[in-house]
């Protein structure tokens, strides 16, 4: 079972298209994985293995009748009857969609999200639906509808989130690869907890529709896998225009689909310990530490250096209140009981903002924007930690201390990912090793390149993978 689950996504694809396994083999596989590790790591909660087989079996009839020419249904797509679980954020008709939410445990919507539209098309057999926590506020992964999902690294931590289901069912060969979503780190954060490649592309690559904000870009669609390779495959199949979106970016993603060897030989890399003096556990400082050498050797120049991204903490946090309360204010007047605290929280403090806060927000986010874009021209990449902790206690909703200094809310541990947020850059985080007590936690590297060069960060990332093999480590729980 293992020497399926844990084949890389595209030589799966390719063995299915081709029959020498049949899509009813590997999903096999994946339920009979889901079926012996998810008890103990709560990872996929909604499961769906009768009716994904089934659709399996006949995947394989339309494939044997047509040869894969794919004149009988998406039988030669990319994605080439693999399985996927999709974030209990994302809408998938006629199967439950909670968002985490007492709230909509029973919901089951009428339409699809166009990302389930569009990877049905290419050949993705959809398997159940991935943990998130309530409304996907918190990279700490547990709501009062499924409970917590369990770092497969170690049971009594977090593994992050908010796709935190999806980064351990990729992580445990559950699935080949999975998609997240990241407003202020929640595919990075959780790809950093569990040892997998999390990836923020840049807004408007994979279109989000259906959306309250149409045009909101702080938060986007993206891959987790269990390598680079991987990640990239996964996401040439998300990526690519959509008129639904209309920040959706014109280039289709089937580019990202081409080989990521590069030279590196004299390209800038700026190195930033702690993004201009944020509190940073010695741990993952230690970590990180060790591997710019990594860089030193693929032939880059790495200085010390940071960009100017003052008023971001204030930028992020009045525009992800705006968002709460175009989403949740009605549901706060309707059903505050069923609402969890944190969130709570984000909507009245959006209520409280004012027009000059918000234009104030604005402007911030757009002098950033210009002083990150004017750093990126000296410099190609800029490299920094993921989070500023290791997991932590899962029976800890969050964290609000580091190194003795106090945080501002429960988000505030997670500011050397919602900083680069609003930048708007592509950014990517890659496992980079394990702290040093038993048995190791993962702690991930987080590579931001200039704005839109999504291909080029994947490129870096997979380099630095295949120099250090880290992503190869497998958890304990297998």
């Amino acid at each position: 079972m293992n020497d399926i689950v844990f084949l890389p996504a595209r030589k799966l694809a390719r063995l299915i298209r081709t029959r020498k396994l049949s899509a009813a083999e590997v999903m096999g596989a994946h339920i009979a994985q889901i079926e012996r590790l998810n008890p103990k790591v709560n990872a996929i909660v909604t499961f769906l293995p009768e009716q994904a087989l089934e659709t399996a079996k006949r995947f394989d009839a339309r494939l044997a009748r047509t040869k894969g020419a794919g004149a009988d249904g998406p039988v030669s797509g990319p994605l080439a009857g693999l399985p996927i679980a999709y974030k209990d954020m994302i809408q998938t008709k006629g199967i439950r969609t909670t968002f985490g939410s007492p709230i909509y445990a029973d919901h089951v919507p009428d339409d699809d999200h166009v990302l389930v539209e569009r990877l049905a098309a290419a050949g993705a057999i959809t398997l159940g639906k991935t943990n998130t926590p309530e409304f996907a506020a918190g990279s700490q992964t547990f709501n009062k509808v499924f409970g917590a999902t369990l770092n497969p690294y170690d049971l009594e931590k977090t593994c992050g989130g908010s796709s935190g289901g999806a980064a351990v069912a990729v992580a445990c060969g559950m699935l080949p690869f999975a998609d997240g979503s990241d407003l202020g780190g929640s595919l990075r954060n959780p790809g950093n907890f569990c040892n997998v490649v999390g990836f923020r592309p840049t807004p408007g690559r994979v279109p989000y529709y259906p959306a309250v904000d149409a045009w909101a870009s702080l938060s986007v669609i993206g891959p987790i896998a269990r390598s680079v390779g991987d990640a990239a495959f996964f996401f040439s199949a998300m990526a690519g225009p959509d008129l639904r979106s209309p920040i959706s970016i014109t280039e289709p993603g089937k580019r990202f689909a081409r080989s990521l060897a590069r030279d590196f030989k004299k390209v800038r890399i700026a190195w930033s310990k702690n993004l201009g003096g944020l509190p940073v556990e010695r741990c993952v400082t230690k970590v990180l530490e060790a591997q710019r050498k990594v860089f030193v050797s693929l032939g880059c120049i790495v200085e010390e250096a940071e960009p100017d991204l003052s008023g971001a903490d204030e930028a992020f946090h009045v525009l992800r209140a705006v968002g709460f309360v175009q989403k949740y204010a009605e549901l706060l007047r309707e059903h505050r009981n069923q609402i969890k605290e944190t969130v709570i929280w984000n909507i009245e403090e959006g209520l409280k903002l004012d027009g000059p806060r918000i234009a104030r927000a604005m402007a911030l986010r757009s002098s950033i924007y210009q002083r990150m874009r004017s750093f990126m021209e000296r410099y190609d990449y800029l490299l920094l930690p993921v989070n500023q902790v290791a997991p932590f206690p899962v029976t800890q909703a969050y964290v609000d201390t580091i190194n003795g200094v106090k945080l501002g809310s429960y988000i505030d541990w997670m500011k050397t990912c919602y900083t680069i947020t609003v930048t708007s850059h592509p950014a990517i985080s890659v496992p980079a090793g394990f702290t040093e007590d038993k048995p190791g936690l993962p702690v991930g590297l987080q590579i931001v390149g200039r704005y839109r060069d999504d291909f080029g960060v994947l490129q870096l990332a997979y380099a630095f993978e295949q120099e250090t093999q880290i992503a190869g480590r497998r958890p304990p729980i297998l």
